[in-house]
């Protein structure tokens, strides 16, 4: 079955793009109404589709109901939320440090105690302590389910469980980490889960931070009855120096050995370039030169590695990053908190804006560029994120009868990789791994596929051979010449 994620459309402030839920069992009325969703969800039946729901339960919004009376020290719903005193002289209950830049605790006047968030303020961490809380994520899970959606997608899922909220040793990110990553209480949380998602047959897919292979495995071992899949990050912070906000140059050869580990070390995972928390691939993978040649490329990365892959809207025409100038433009919370925090360090102005730039969340985030029209054929109001310009030449009316265009090289390899058993079943073997030629072979049942992937702006000549079975530049035969950014798929026998 073919998914449809969609990225929260819960009832949200939407303080963090829909991230901070104020009720989990009601529909933003920027996207509709309820009946509209039950709508979608036959919709997406009648063509084979499931409906996969963003489910974010490390937190909720500060309007959610819960949050709102836990405010009050006698009420039930108190457990449900980390709640602290401080120490004295303002001392906060401790030294942790959250994802968004600064402390993990904000003080509420009503209260008189502080609360955890180990993201955004207003988005307080739940209390997994309080057994309450495990019983309302089910009754939540049961809502979805009984209305025919096929799965979640798990935010943060492997930080749920906090071992202690004791103070931890300074660290330049993530202070006190080491007490909530995928610890052991997560674990149990998703086993009890799992048996609700069994129940309905339901399919899951974990974001996760900070795990390597075997934390990834921990997570979606078939025998563990945890999650079906996970989202790891790994081959995505191969460009970053300790923190993805300050960035270094893409190097293949780096980049394809990750992504030969995990192909490696789980026998079934994910694949994506692009999600709502990335910049765009083509700008960062590929070539300014050559966008629509590199963009093929990715694509043929994309689906003819083994798992599930996973593609971004606008990724499929080839959407780049934001064409932002300024700060003033920019709606990411996260990035918003960043750059307060390099303009604390007294950062330049120029140095900050160029991070922000290459880094924001919000390069993903610009709204779908369906046509040249004024708003991108996407609205004729005016949309919570500005339009990049580019959408006059980039959009989907006018790749849409293009046999060559970008859009088209997506249908193709779509088509291939479901009608192909070697591309959806077969081993993967690395053959190549620099920063300007990727190879690697699948096989299956004595089929063996041979990809090669031309990542620069040069020709080149390898010593592959098969038959040629797909290349991304159209051609028909393959003699061992590569063109610039060409991808090339060869068929052949196995150990031919």
């Amino acid at each position: 079955m073919d998914l449809l994620w969609l990225s929260p459309v819960y009832a949200s402030p939407n303080e963090d793009n829909g991230y901070d839920i104020s009720d989990y069992c009601a529909i933003h009325p920027d996207f509709g109404t309820m009946d509209d969703m039950d709508r979608l969800i036959a919709e997406a039946k009648k063509r084979g589709m499931g409906i996969l729901m963003d489910l974010v339960i490390n937190h909720t919004s500060t309007a959610h109901p819960w949050f709102q009376a836990s405010r009050n020290p006698e009420s039930p719903y108190r457990n449900y939320y980390f709640w602290r005193k401080g120490g004295k002289n303002g001392k906060l209950p401790n030294n942790w440090t959250g994802f968004f830049g600064g402390n993990c605790w904000e003080y509420d006047e009503r209260s008189g105690e502080y609360y955890l968030h180990l993201f955004a303020p207003h988005q307080p961490d739940l209390n997994y302590y309080e057994p309450k809380v495990l019983e309302e994520i089910k009754k939540i899970l049961r809502f979805w389910l009984d209305k025919g959606i096929a799965g979640f997608r798990c935010d943060v899922i492997n930080i749920l469980w906090k071992d202690s909220l004791d103070s931890s040793p300074k660290k330049l990110i993530l202070t006190g980490s080491e007490h909530y990553l995928s610890r052991e209480g997560t674990h149990q949380i998703l086993r009890e889960l799992r048996e609700i998602f069994d129940e309905y047959n339901a399919y899951t897919v974990g974001e996760t931070v900070f795990v390597s292979t075997q934390m990834a495995w921990d997570l979606c071992a078939p025998e563990r009855r945890e999650l079906h899949t996970v989202f790891g990050f790994e081959h995505m912070e191969c460009d970053q120096t300790i923190v993805k906000w300050f960035k270094k140059p893409h190097k293949w050869g780096k980049f394809m050995e990750t992504l030969a580990r995990w192909q490696k070390d789980l026998p079934w995972n994910t694949i994506y370039l692009e999600n709502h928390d990335q910049p765009r691939s083509i700008p960062r993978f590929g070539s300014e030169k050559y966008p629509v040649e590199s963009g093929k490329l990715l694509a043929t990365l994309l689906f003819t590695l083994k798992g599930t892959p996973y593609v971004y809207q606008g990724q499929e025409i080839g959407m780049l990053d934001f064409d932002f100038t300024s700060m003033a433009q920019v709606r990411d919370v996260e990035s918003i908190n960043v750059h307060g925090l390099l303009k604390s360090f007294h950062i330049p102005a120029a140095l900050r804006w160029k991070i922000i730039r290459a880094t924001s969340r919000d390069n993903a985030r610009t709204p779908m560029q369906w046509s040249a029209r004024p708003g991108a054929g996407f609205t004729t109001g005016t949309p919570w994120l500005g339009i990049n310009g580019n959408h006059k030449r980039i959009n989907v009316e006018s790749q849409k009868n293009d046999p060559h265009s970008l859009r088209s090289w997506y249908k193709t390899l779509i088509a291939l990789r479901k009608e192909s058993e070697t591309l959806l079943w077969g081993e993967f073997e690395l053959l190549a791994a620099t920063d300007t030629l990727c190879a690697y072979r699948r096989t299956y049942d004595g089929e063996t596929l041979t990809v090669i992937l031309n990542c620069c702006d040069a020709m080149q000549t390898v010593d592959y051979t098969g038959d040629l079975l797909l290349s991304s530049y159209g051609g028909k035969s393959f003699s061992g010449t590569l063109l610039p950014w060409e991808a090339v798929i060869l068929r052949g026998e196995e150990n031919e």
